[in-house]
């Protein structure tokens, strides 16, 4: 699938210009600014973290921050608790207060040592609802010192996997310290996830598969995780508290 959607074939620019104008020179000039035009994507990236605030940003299913999360080194980071997931005094998930349908998203994250969490997508805001339940899971993970690790089946729990249900593949994450680039790419129903440059996870939303996949899983009964993204497919990024110093950044999107 192209990454580039672009908005008006060249030879289409062309014929409208010079029909409309009739003037040679003006039409040579319009078709070069055309050219130009149709080289770039219909829609440019959205910055969701400048690195220095958290404008647009806001804890799941409450208005504010939760002090748990600060910015470091122009990274979010979430300060955990080492109480396992939300166990911080202040802490919890959060989410880009807007919700999004069929985009590309781009960011770059650490772990401390033992570290875990995630990157959601699609999610619903469900009232005294945990967020994992609406939606699926990018894993952020030290692969090789979180139990999580080793669980799951065919290391679907490892880094860049959709949590529990696809193994990422090939596995390339670097280690706990270091900083990996991460991608997901959700248009009409078909997921990509990215790790380090390589394309490791595909499914495909709402179809036969997807349905059967989830029956068989511990999210069966979780009919938002069936349905992701409700009935308009569309929903928010989230971060995960899950107990662990996590950090994020350069995290940009594109609506396709």
């Amino acid at each position: 699938m192209k990454k580039i959607f672009y908005s008006v074939s060249l030879i289409a620019m062309s014929a409208m210009m010079f029909t409309a104008c009739g003037n040679a020179n003006k039409q040579a000039n319009t078709t070069e600014a055309a050219a130009d035009s149709v080289a770039q994507p219909q829609e440019e990236w959205i910055t969701l973290f400048d690195g220095t605030s958290f404008n647009g940003w806001r804890g799941y299913n409450r208005t504010d921050m939760p002090t748990a999360w600060t910015i470091e080194d122009g990274a979010i980071k979430i300060n955990g608790s080492g109480m396992g997931e939300a166990g911080a005094k202040d802490g919890g998930d959060i989410i880009y207060d807007r919700k999004f349908k069929d985009f590309e998203l781009t960011f770059e994250w650490k772990v401390s040592p033992g570290g875990n969490s995630g990157v959601f997508y699609l999610a619903q805001e469900i009232p005294g609802r945990p967020i994992y339940e609406s939606a699926p899971e990018y894993q952020i993970l030290d692969n090789e010192r979180h139990p999580d690790a080793k669980l799951g089946k065919n290391g679907n729990r490892k880094s860049a996997s959709l949590y529990d249900l696809v193994p990422a593949n090939p596995q390339n994450a670097k280690p706990a310290g270091e900083w990996n680039t991460g991608g997901i790419m959700v248009y009409q129903g078909t997921v990509v996830h990215s790790q380090n440059g390589e394309n490791v996870v595909e499914y495909h939303l709402w179809t036969d598969d997807w349905k059967k996949m989830v029956a068989d899983s511990k999210f069966k009964d979780w009919p938002e995780f069936l349905n992701a993204g409700g009935e308009n497919h569309e929903g928010y990024i989230g971060l995960q508290d899950h107990g662990n110093d996590v950090w994020f950044r350069n995290i940009k999107i594109r609506i396709l």
